[in-house]
Protein backbone atom coordinates (compact mmCIF):
# COMPACT_ATOMS: atom_id res chain seq x y z
CA UNK A 1 0.00 0.00 0.00
CA UNK A 2 1.23 3.46 -0.90
CA UNK A 3 0.19 6.00 1.71
CA UNK A 4 -0.10 9.78 1.45
CA UNK A 5 -0.21 11.48 4.84
CA UNK A 6 -0.30 15.09 5.96
CA UNK A 7 -2.06 17.25 8.54
CA UNK A 8 -5.19 17.34 6.37
CA UNK A 9 -4.51 14.39 4.11
CA UNK A 10 -4.79 10.64 4.42
CA UNK A 11 -4.99 8.49 1.31
CA UNK A 12 -4.03 4.93 0.44
CA UNK A 13 -3.31 3.62 -3.03
CA UNK A 14 -3.07 -0.18 -3.45
CA UNK A 15 0.05 -1.16 -5.37
CA UNK A 16 -0.32 -4.94 -5.30
CA UNK A 17 -2.04 -7.79 -3.52
CA UNK A 18 -0.51 -11.26 -3.56
CA UNK A 19 -1.62 -14.47 -1.84
CA UNK A 20 -0.26 -15.65 1.48
CA UNK A 21 -1.16 -19.05 2.84
CA UNK A 22 0.44 -22.00 4.59
CA UNK A 23 2.61 -24.46 2.70
CA UNK A 24 2.90 -28.10 3.75
CA UNK A 25 6.48 -29.35 4.03
CA UNK A 26 7.13 -32.85 5.40
CA UNK A 27 3.77 -32.89 7.14
CA UNK A 28 4.18 -29.50 8.83
CA UNK A 29 2.65 -26.14 7.98
CA UNK A 30 5.10 -23.32 7.22
CA UNK A 31 5.03 -19.76 5.86
CA UNK A 32 6.81 -18.92 2.62
CA UNK A 33 8.35 -15.82 4.19
CA UNK A 34 11.24 -15.67 1.71
CA UNK A 35 8.72 -15.57 -1.13
CA UNK A 36 6.68 -12.89 0.64
CA UNK A 37 9.78 -10.75 1.05
CA UNK A 38 10.65 -11.12 -2.62
CA UNK A 39 7.10 -10.07 -3.56
CA UNK A 40 7.28 -7.13 -1.17
CA UNK A 41 10.57 -5.79 -2.52
CA UNK A 42 9.32 -6.08 -6.10
CA UNK A 43 6.23 -4.08 -5.29
CA UNK A 44 8.11 -1.50 -3.19
CA UNK A 45 10.06 -0.94 -6.41
CA UNK A 46 6.75 -0.52 -8.25
CA UNK A 47 5.58 1.96 -5.60
CA UNK A 48 8.82 3.93 -5.98
CA UNK A 49 8.28 4.16 -9.73
CA UNK A 50 4.73 5.30 -9.14
CA UNK A 51 5.74 7.85 -6.47
CA UNK A 52 9.27 9.26 -6.93
CA UNK A 53 9.09 11.08 -3.56
CA UNK A 54 8.62 7.89 -1.58
CA UNK A 55 9.76 8.71 1.97
CA UNK A 56 9.87 5.43 3.83
CA UNK A 57 8.77 1.87 4.54
CA UNK A 58 7.02 0.26 7.52
CA UNK A 59 6.36 -3.45 7.99
CA UNK A 60 3.59 -5.13 9.96
CA UNK A 61 2.33 -8.71 9.98
CA UNK A 62 0.42 -11.28 11.97
CA UNK A 63 1.72 -12.12 15.43
CA UNK A 64 3.52 -14.98 17.25
CA UNK A 65 5.44 -16.61 14.34
CA UNK A 66 9.17 -16.20 13.86
CA UNK A 67 12.33 -17.24 12.11
CA UNK A 68 15.42 -18.77 13.69
CA UNK A 69 18.80 -17.62 12.37
CA UNK A 70 22.45 -18.49 12.70
CA UNK A 71 25.01 -15.89 11.66
CA UNK A 72 22.22 -14.05 9.86
CA UNK A 73 20.99 -17.03 7.84
CA UNK A 74 17.44 -18.35 8.21
CA UNK A 75 16.93 -21.97 9.35
CA UNK A 76 14.29 -22.72 6.73
CA UNK A 77 10.83 -21.20 6.45
CA UNK A 78 9.06 -20.37 9.75
CA UNK A 79 6.40 -22.66 11.16
CA UNK A 80 2.76 -21.62 10.74
CA UNK A 81 0.88 -21.02 13.99
CA UNK A 82 -1.84 -23.48 12.90
CA UNK A 83 0.68 -26.35 12.74
CA UNK A 84 -0.21 -29.09 15.22
CA UNK A 85 3.22 -29.05 16.89
CA UNK A 86 2.03 -26.25 19.18
CA UNK A 87 0.11 -28.73 21.39
CA UNK A 88 3.40 -30.30 22.46
CA UNK A 89 4.76 -26.89 23.45
CA UNK A 90 1.76 -26.19 25.69
CA UNK A 91 2.33 -29.43 27.60
CA UNK A 92 6.05 -28.68 28.01
CA UNK A 93 5.48 -25.16 29.35
CA UNK A 94 2.66 -26.11 31.71
CA UNK A 95 4.80 -28.89 33.18
CA UNK A 96 7.12 -26.09 34.35
CA UNK A 97 4.86 -23.07 34.83
CA UNK A 98 1.16 -23.32 35.68
CA UNK A 99 -1.40 -21.40 33.64
CA UNK A 100 -2.08 -19.08 36.59
CA UNK A 101 1.63 -18.36 37.11
CA UNK A 102 2.08 -17.74 33.40
CA UNK A 103 -0.78 -15.23 33.27
CA UNK A 104 0.58 -13.45 36.34
CA UNK A 105 3.89 -13.05 34.51
CA UNK A 106 2.77 -12.14 31.00
CA UNK A 107 -0.93 -11.18 31.22
CA UNK A 108 -1.48 -13.01 27.95
CA UNK A 109 -4.56 -14.89 26.80
CA UNK A 110 -3.96 -18.61 26.50
CA UNK A 111 -3.66 -19.49 22.84
CA UNK A 112 -1.88 -22.76 22.06
CA UNK A 113 0.20 -21.11 19.34
CA UNK A 114 1.66 -18.30 21.46
CA UNK A 115 5.37 -17.93 20.74
CA UNK A 116 6.64 -19.33 24.04
CA UNK A 117 4.84 -22.62 23.34
CA UNK A 118 6.37 -22.81 19.87
CA UNK A 119 9.84 -22.08 21.25
CA UNK A 120 9.40 -24.77 23.91
CA UNK A 121 8.72 -27.29 21.14
CA UNK A 122 11.79 -26.02 19.26
CA UNK A 123 13.92 -26.45 22.38
CA UNK A 124 12.77 -30.03 22.97
CA UNK A 125 13.31 -30.98 19.33
CA UNK A 126 16.79 -29.48 19.08
CA UNK A 127 15.93 -26.64 16.72
CA UNK A 128 17.47 -24.04 19.03
CA UNK A 129 20.80 -25.84 19.37
CA UNK A 130 22.56 -23.95 16.60
CA UNK A 131 20.37 -20.82 16.48
CA UNK A 132 21.77 -17.50 17.71
CA UNK A 133 18.81 -15.22 16.89
CA UNK A 134 15.02 -15.33 17.02
CA UNK A 135 13.10 -12.70 15.00
CA UNK A 136 9.34 -12.31 14.73
CA UNK A 137 8.11 -12.10 11.13
CA UNK A 138 8.03 -8.29 10.70
CA UNK A 139 11.37 -7.98 12.51
CA UNK A 140 12.80 -10.59 10.13
CA UNK A 141 11.63 -8.61 7.09
CA UNK A 142 13.07 -5.42 8.57
CA UNK A 143 16.37 -7.23 9.07
CA UNK A 144 16.41 -8.30 5.43
CA UNK A 145 15.63 -4.70 4.40
CA UNK A 146 18.20 -2.93 6.58
CA UNK A 147 20.55 -5.42 8.25
CA UNK A 148 19.33 -4.28 11.71
CA UNK A 149 18.19 -6.88 14.21
CA UNK A 150 15.70 -5.84 16.90
CA UNK A 151 12.32 -6.73 18.42
CA UNK A 152 9.45 -4.23 18.14
CA UNK A 153 7.42 -4.12 21.34
CA UNK A 154 3.81 -4.40 20.12
CA UNK A 155 4.53 -7.72 18.45
CA UNK A 156 6.95 -8.87 21.14
CA UNK A 157 4.06 -8.47 23.58
CA UNK A 158 2.33 -11.42 21.88
CA UNK A 159 5.17 -13.86 22.58
CA UNK A 160 4.30 -14.50 26.23
CA UNK A 161 7.89 -13.66 27.14
CA UNK A 162 7.52 -9.90 27.61
CA UNK A 163 6.52 -8.34 30.93
CA UNK A 164 3.39 -6.21 30.46
CA UNK A 165 4.46 -4.16 33.47
CA UNK A 166 8.00 -3.23 32.40
CA UNK A 167 7.70 -3.66 28.64
CA UNK A 168 10.98 -5.62 28.70
CA UNK A 169 11.88 -9.26 28.13
CA UNK A 170 11.05 -11.33 31.22
CA UNK A 171 14.48 -12.80 31.91
CA UNK A 172 13.23 -14.86 34.86
CA UNK A 173 10.52 -16.55 32.78
CA UNK A 174 12.90 -17.11 29.86
CA UNK A 175 15.39 -18.76 32.22
CA UNK A 176 12.71 -20.85 33.92
CA UNK A 177 11.65 -22.25 30.55
CA UNK A 178 15.28 -23.04 29.69
CA UNK A 179 15.29 -20.80 26.60
CA UNK A 180 18.67 -19.30 25.57
CA UNK A 181 18.57 -15.61 26.54
CA UNK A 182 20.99 -14.63 23.78
CA UNK A 183 18.35 -15.47 21.15
CA UNK A 184 16.41 -12.34 22.07
CA UNK A 185 17.22 -9.04 20.42
CA UNK A 186 17.01 -5.51 21.83
CA UNK A 187 13.49 -4.12 22.14
CA UNK A 188 12.45 -0.91 20.39
CA UNK A 189 9.14 0.95 20.29
CA UNK A 190 6.90 1.76 17.35
CA UNK A 191 8.04 5.01 15.78
CA UNK A 192 11.75 4.28 16.24
CA UNK A 193 14.06 4.49 13.23
CA UNK A 194 15.30 1.13 11.98
CA UNK A 195 17.78 2.30 9.34
CA UNK A 196 18.09 2.78 5.60
CA UNK A 197 17.64 0.00 3.07
CA UNK A 198 20.73 -2.06 2.27
CA UNK A 199 22.56 -1.28 -0.98
CA UNK A 200 21.39 -4.49 -2.67
CA UNK A 201 17.77 -3.74 -1.77
CA UNK A 202 18.16 -0.09 -2.81
CA UNK A 203 19.37 -1.27 -6.20
CA UNK A 204 16.29 -3.47 -6.63
CA UNK A 205 13.97 -0.69 -5.51
CA UNK A 206 15.71 1.99 -7.52
CA UNK A 207 15.93 4.39 -4.55
CA UNK A 208 18.87 4.82 -2.19
CA UNK A 209 18.71 6.13 1.36
CA UNK A 210 15.08 5.06 1.87
CA UNK A 211 14.19 5.16 5.59
CA UNK A 212 12.62 2.19 7.35
CA UNK A 213 10.65 2.97 10.52
CA UNK A 214 9.39 0.60 13.19
CA UNK A 215 5.59 0.75 13.24
CA UNK A 216 3.05 -1.15 15.32
CA UNK A 217 4.41 -4.31 13.73
CA UNK A 218 1.60 -6.48 15.08
CA UNK A 219 -1.13 -5.78 12.54
CA UNK A 220 -3.77 -5.28 15.25
CA UNK A 221 -1.59 -2.66 16.96
CA UNK A 222 -1.48 -0.73 13.68
CA UNK A 223 -5.21 -1.25 13.10
CA UNK A 224 -6.11 0.16 16.52
CA UNK A 225 -4.10 3.30 15.74
CA UNK A 226 -6.52 3.88 12.85
CA UNK A 227 -9.72 3.58 14.91
CA UNK A 228 -11.50 6.90 14.15
CA UNK A 229 -12.55 7.38 17.77
CA UNK A 230 -13.38 10.88 19.00
CA UNK A 231 -13.93 9.89 22.66
CA UNK A 232 -12.36 7.43 25.08
CA UNK A 233 -15.55 5.40 25.56
CA UNK A 234 -15.08 2.99 22.68
CA UNK A 235 -14.46 -0.67 22.05
CA UNK A 236 -12.84 -1.96 18.87
CA UNK A 237 -13.17 -5.08 16.77
CA UNK A 238 -10.30 -5.54 14.35
CA UNK A 239 -11.97 -8.07 12.11
CA UNK A 240 -10.28 -10.20 9.50
CA UNK A 241 -9.07 -13.79 9.77
CA UNK A 242 -9.32 -13.21 13.51
CA UNK A 243 -11.65 -10.93 15.43
CA UNK A 244 -9.66 -8.99 18.03
CA UNK A 245 -12.22 -7.53 20.43
CA UNK A 246 -11.37 -5.18 23.26
CA UNK A 247 -10.71 -1.77 24.73
CA UNK A 248 -7.65 0.48 24.96
CA UNK A 249 -6.16 1.10 28.40
CA UNK A 250 -3.33 3.09 29.94
CA UNK A 251 -2.07 0.15 32.03
CA UNK A 252 -2.45 -3.65 31.99
CA UNK A 253 -5.07 -5.49 34.03
CA UNK A 254 -3.72 -8.77 35.33
CA UNK A 255 -6.43 -10.49 37.32
CA UNK A 256 -7.74 -13.99 37.84
CA UNK A 257 -11.07 -12.90 36.35
CA UNK A 258 -9.23 -11.72 33.25
CA UNK A 259 -7.34 -15.00 32.98
CA UNK A 260 -10.49 -17.09 33.27
CA UNK A 261 -12.18 -14.92 30.64
CA UNK A 262 -9.11 -15.40 28.42
CA UNK A 263 -8.40 -11.68 28.02
CA UNK A 264 -4.96 -10.54 26.97
CA UNK A 265 -2.78 -7.49 27.63
CA UNK A 266 -0.93 -6.65 24.41
CA UNK A 267 1.18 -3.63 23.57
CA UNK A 268 -0.20 -0.68 21.68
CA UNK A 269 1.25 2.57 20.39
CA UNK A 270 2.79 4.99 22.91
CA UNK A 271 2.63 2.48 25.76
CA UNK A 272 -1.12 1.89 25.52
CA UNK A 273 -2.49 -1.56 26.29
CA UNK A 274 -4.78 -3.49 23.99
CA UNK A 275 -6.96 -5.35 26.46
CA UNK A 276 -8.71 -7.84 24.22
CA UNK A 277 -10.01 -11.30 23.50
CA UNK A 278 -9.27 -13.28 20.32
CA UNK A 279 -12.36 -14.63 18.56
CA UNK A 280 -11.98 -17.01 15.63
CA UNK A 281 -13.09 -14.37 13.07
CA UNK A 282 -13.84 -14.58 9.36
CA UNK A 283 -11.51 -17.59 9.10
CA UNK A 284 -14.72 -19.56 9.69
CA UNK A 285 -16.23 -18.11 6.51
CA UNK A 286 -13.12 -18.20 4.32
CA UNK A 287 -12.34 -21.80 5.26
CA UNK A 288 -15.96 -22.79 4.54
CA UNK A 289 -15.73 -21.17 1.10
CA UNK A 290 -12.49 -23.07 0.44
CA UNK A 291 -14.23 -26.33 1.32
CA UNK A 292 -17.16 -25.67 -1.03
CA UNK A 293 -14.84 -24.62 -3.85
CA UNK A 294 -12.78 -27.79 -3.37
CA UNK A 295 -16.00 -29.71 -3.96
CA UNK A 296 -16.49 -27.89 -7.27
CA UNK A 297 -18.88 -25.12 -6.22
CA UNK A 298 -18.46 -21.67 -7.77
CA UNK A 299 -18.77 -19.13 -4.96
CA UNK A 300 -19.50 -15.44 -5.42
CA UNK A 301 -19.06 -14.06 -1.92
CA UNK A 302 -21.33 -11.03 -2.38
CA UNK A 303 -24.15 -13.26 -3.63
CA UNK A 304 -23.59 -15.73 -0.80
CA UNK A 305 -23.72 -12.97 1.84
CA UNK A 306 -26.91 -11.59 0.26
CA UNK A 307 -28.47 -15.04 0.42
CA UNK A 308 -27.38 -15.36 4.07
CA UNK A 309 -29.00 -12.01 4.86
CA UNK A 310 -32.26 -13.27 3.35
CA UNK A 311 -32.40 -16.41 5.52
CA UNK A 312 -35.52 -16.02 7.67
CA UNK A 313 -35.57 -19.30 9.60
CA UNK A 314 -33.64 -19.54 12.89
CA UNK A 315 -30.09 -20.86 12.55
CA UNK A 316 -27.67 -22.31 15.08
CA UNK A 317 -25.52 -19.95 17.11
CA UNK A 318 -22.43 -22.02 17.84
CA UNK A 319 -19.34 -21.36 19.95
CA UNK A 320 -17.00 -19.54 17.56
CA UNK A 321 -14.15 -20.06 20.05
CA UNK A 322 -14.35 -23.87 20.01
CA UNK A 323 -10.79 -25.14 19.34
CA UNK A 324 -12.07 -27.62 16.74
CA UNK A 325 -12.47 -24.71 14.30
CA UNK A 326 -8.84 -23.54 14.47
CA UNK A 327 -7.17 -25.89 11.98
CA UNK A 328 -7.55 -25.97 8.19
CA UNK A 329 -10.02 -28.42 6.72
CA UNK A 330 -13.72 -29.02 6.16
CA UNK A 331 -15.25 -26.20 8.21
CA UNK A 332 -18.93 -26.87 7.33
CA UNK A 333 -18.55 -30.47 8.51
CA UNK A 334 -17.16 -29.33 11.85
CA UNK A 335 -19.93 -26.75 12.30
CA UNK A 336 -22.50 -29.46 11.56
CA UNK A 337 -20.77 -31.75 14.06
CA UNK A 338 -20.96 -29.03 16.76
CA UNK A 339 -24.67 -28.51 16.02
CA UNK A 340 -25.48 -32.22 16.31
CA UNK A 341 -23.55 -32.52 19.57
CA UNK A 342 -25.44 -29.55 21.07
CA UNK A 343 -28.90 -30.32 19.72
CA UNK A 344 -28.88 -27.27 17.46
CA UNK A 345 -30.37 -27.17 13.96
CA UNK A 346 -27.81 -28.24 11.36
CA UNK A 347 -27.60 -25.76 8.44
CA UNK A 348 -28.96 -27.26 5.23
CA UNK A 349 -27.51 -24.91 2.62
CA UNK A 350 -24.46 -22.73 2.07
CA UNK A 351 -26.58 -19.64 2.83
CA UNK A 352 -27.71 -21.14 6.15
CA UNK A 353 -24.12 -22.08 7.04
CA UNK A 354 -22.99 -18.51 6.35
CA UNK A 355 -25.88 -17.04 8.33
CA UNK A 356 -24.99 -19.35 11.23
CA UNK A 357 -21.34 -18.26 11.04
CA UNK A 358 -22.19 -14.55 10.99
CA UNK A 359 -24.74 -14.88 13.82
CA UNK A 360 -22.20 -16.82 15.89
CA UNK A 361 -19.44 -14.28 15.30
CA UNK A 362 -21.76 -11.39 16.17
CA UNK A 363 -22.76 -13.16 19.37
CA UNK A 364 -19.12 -13.81 20.32
CA UNK A 365 -18.10 -10.23 19.48
CA UNK A 366 -20.94 -8.69 21.51
CA UNK A 367 -20.20 -10.89 24.52
CA UNK A 368 -16.48 -10.02 24.32
CA UNK A 369 -17.24 -6.27 24.28
CA UNK A 370 -19.51 -6.68 27.30
CA UNK A 371 -16.83 -8.68 29.14
CA UNK A 372 -14.08 -6.18 28.25
CA UNK A 373 -16.18 -3.38 29.72
CA UNK A 374 -16.93 -5.41 32.84
CA UNK A 375 -13.32 -6.46 33.47
CA UNK A 376 -11.78 -3.06 32.74
CA UNK A 377 -14.47 -0.86 34.28
CA UNK A 378 -14.48 1.15 31.07
CA UNK A 379 -17.82 2.46 29.87
CA UNK A 380 -18.41 1.62 26.21
CA UNK A 381 -20.95 3.57 24.15
CA UNK A 382 -19.74 2.80 20.63
CA UNK A 383 -18.06 -0.14 18.90
CA UNK A 384 -15.63 0.54 16.04
CA UNK A 385 -15.28 -2.35 13.59
CA UNK A 386 -12.18 -1.92 11.42
CA UNK A 387 -10.51 -4.15 8.85
CA UNK A 388 -12.01 -6.36 6.19
CA UNK A 389 -14.94 -7.39 8.39
CA UNK A 390 -16.20 -3.79 8.39
CA UNK A 391 -17.42 -4.41 4.82
CA UNK A 392 -19.71 -7.22 5.98
CA UNK A 393 -22.98 -5.34 6.47
CA UNK A 394 -24.82 -8.30 7.96
CA UNK A 395 -22.09 -8.83 10.55
CA UNK A 396 -21.96 -5.14 11.51
CA UNK A 397 -25.74 -4.93 11.92
CA UNK A 398 -25.91 -8.11 13.98
CA UNK A 399 -23.13 -6.87 16.29
CA UNK A 400 -25.14 -3.69 16.85
CA UNK A 401 -28.31 -5.73 17.48
CA UNK A 402 -26.69 -8.15 19.93
CA UNK A 403 -24.60 -5.56 21.80
CA UNK A 404 -27.37 -2.92 21.87
CA UNK A 405 -24.69 -0.38 20.98
CA UNK A 406 -23.99 1.84 18.00
CA UNK A 407 -21.47 0.34 15.60
CA UNK A 408 -19.22 2.40 13.34
CA UNK A 409 -17.68 0.40 10.50
CA UNK A 410 -14.43 1.41 8.81
CA UNK A 411 -11.80 2.02 7.73
CA UNK A 412 -11.33 -1.23 5.83
CA UNK A 413 -7.56 -0.80 5.46
CA UNK A 414 -7.06 0.15 9.11
CA UNK A 415 -3.78 -1.75 9.49
CA UNK A 416 -2.17 0.03 6.54
CA UNK A 417 -3.48 3.41 7.74
CA UNK A 418 -2.07 2.90 11.22
CA UNK A 419 1.23 1.80 9.69
CA UNK A 420 1.64 4.90 7.52
CA UNK A 421 0.48 7.27 10.28
CA UNK A 422 3.23 6.01 12.60
CA UNK A 423 5.79 6.34 9.80
CA UNK A 424 4.55 9.87 9.08
CA UNK A 425 4.91 10.90 12.70
CA UNK A 426 8.35 9.30 12.95
CA UNK A 427 9.52 11.32 9.93
CA UNK A 428 7.88 14.58 11.03
CA UNK A 429 5.08 14.78 8.44
CA UNK A 430 2.50 14.84 11.25
CA UNK A 431 2.92 15.45 14.95
CA UNK A 432 1.08 14.95 18.18
CA UNK A 433 -0.52 12.23 20.24
CA UNK A 434 -2.28 9.04 19.27
CA UNK A 435 -5.53 10.97 19.58
CA UNK A 436 -4.22 13.57 17.11
CA UNK A 437 -3.50 10.81 14.59
CA UNK A 438 -6.98 9.41 15.12
CA UNK A 439 -8.44 12.83 14.44
CA UNK A 440 -6.82 12.69 10.98
CA UNK A 441 -8.56 9.36 10.37
CA UNK A 442 -11.88 10.71 11.65
CA UNK A 443 -11.59 13.75 9.38
CA UNK A 444 -10.75 11.80 6.24
CA UNK A 445 -12.59 8.46 6.58
CA UNK A 446 -16.38 8.40 6.89
CA UNK A 447 -17.46 5.28 8.78
CA UNK A 448 -20.85 3.64 8.20
CA UNK A 449 -23.18 3.71 11.21
CA UNK A 450 -25.34 0.80 12.37
CA UNK A 451 -27.92 1.29 15.10
CA UNK A 452 -29.32 -1.59 17.13
CA UNK A 453 -32.73 -2.79 15.93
Amino acid sequence: MLGYVGHNELKLVPVSRFPNGPVNVDGHLHWNVSGLFDHAVSWIAAAARQEPELAGIGVDSWAVDYGLLTAGRLHGEPFHYRDERTANGVAIVHDTVSAAELYAANGLQHLPFNTLFQLADDLENGRLASADTFLLVPDLLNYWLTGSQFAERTNASTTGLLSPITGEWDDALIARLGLPRDLFRELISAGSPVGTVLPAIAKRIGVSGLEVSAVGSHDTASAVVAVPATTEDFAYISCGTWGLVGVELEAPIISEAGRLANFTNEGGLDGRVRYLHNVMGLWLLSESVRSWEAEGAVIELAELLAAASAVSTPVAVFDANDPRFSSPGDMPARIAEWCREHGAPVPQSAAEFVRSIIESLADAFAKAVEKASELSGKNVNVIHIVGGGSQNELLCQLVADRSRLRVQAGPVEATAIGNVLVQARAQGFVSGSLEAMRSIVAATVEPKNYLPR
